[in-house]
């Protein structure tokens, strides 16, 4: 299971944050509407995504996905925007993602 669905955490986290992404930047960087029609597909995949993690359970999935945005959001932070998370950033992903491993794979 984790070898299936680590990928897809990681694909979704793309495909939301990277849409959300653009939207934000047509909204706040006055970038051309095309860059938030593509965001909207982006979020739209990110739906498709999840729904193909291995587990059945949609709260399951979505809430520790959860804890993969939250780490994710801050790295696309870094990586594209510029942001240095600080301690209390950093503390709070990882406490984030150990709830996110413990929701999905504690079984």
């Amino acid at each position: 299971m984790v070898l299936r669905s680590l990928p897809l955490f990681l694909l979704a986290a793309v495909a939301e944050i990277g849409g959300a992404y653009l939207v934000w930047t047509v909204v706040k960087d006055g970038r051309a509407w095309g860059f938030a029609l593509l965001g909207v597909l982006l979020l739209g995949a990110y739906g498709v995504i999840a729904a193909l993690q291995p587990s059945e359970e949609f709260g399951r999935v979505l809430a520790a996905y959860g804890g993969v945005f939250v780490v994710g959001s801050l790295a696309w932070g870094v990586a594209f925007d510029g942001f240095r998370p600080d301690r209390a950033d950093l503390g709070g992903a990882a406490v984030c993602l150990l709830g996110a491993a413990i929701i999905i794979y504690g079984r």
